[in-house]
């Protein structure tokens, strides 16, 4: 029974205490002093914690306006449509040219290095090696001579990549597995020239 007394009283001073500071009216006289001990302690946990929360409150505007203000953008990459090439290692080959996906890119010897014009150009030769195209500059990526890359315009005026003045090209699967077919398709070197046979 006392423990419930005294359970009671602590309820009232806490419902007391968040009503803010009163007499302590109504309490038996023996717990008469716990009860103004237990409504002084919550009296002042609330004041503290309106204090707390009123700086909190405070500061959070200044929190927020500091990071919008210092905050930067993340730096990203425009989409133009230009096409990176790179260099990589294969494992049969070495050091080849890549397109930004990793995808091998292939010259063709039949071409004039240096050239204006691609002499894959008929629907038989283009449905096995596609054109390199962008639609931008080309980008260098790793491994890459800026200087070395460059375009040409096809008949159909798409732009196509070269790389040491030769134009550039993918193999209709996709892979390096296509070397020096025919005698006249090779990987090419970051340095711009053919991968040896």
């Amino acid at each position: 029974m006392k423990h419930i007394s005294l359970l009671g009283a602590m309820l009232l001073a806490l419902v007391l205490a968040a009503c803010g500071p009163a007499a302590v009216t109504g309490v038996p006289t023996q717990l008469e002093p716990l009860a103004t001990s237990v409504i002084a302690t919550a009296t002042g946990l609330a004041e503290s914690v309106d204090a707390t929360s009123t700086s909190e409150v405070a500061a959070s505007p200044a929190v927020v306006n500091t990071q919008a203000a210092t905050s930067t953008p993340e730096a990203s990459v425009p989409v133009t449509g230009d096409t990176q090439i790179r260099a990589t290692v294969s494992d049969t080959h070495g050091p080849i040219l890549v397109d930004g996906d990793g995808v091998a890119v292939y010259l063709f010897t039949n071409d004039t290095q240096n050239g204006d014009a691609s002499v894959c150009t008929d629907e038989e030769c283009t449905a096995a090696w596609q054109p390199v195209t962008t639609t931008g500059s080309p980008v260098a990526g790793a491994g890459v001579i800026q200087n070395l890359l460059g375009t040409i315009t096809r008949e159909d005026g798409t732009l196509q990549v070269t790389y040491n003045g030769w134009p550039l090209y993918y193999s209709s699967s996709g892979t390096a597995n296509e070397h020096a077919a025919e005698g006249t398709w090779f990987l090419v070197l970051p340095s711009g020239n053919a991968v040896a046979e």
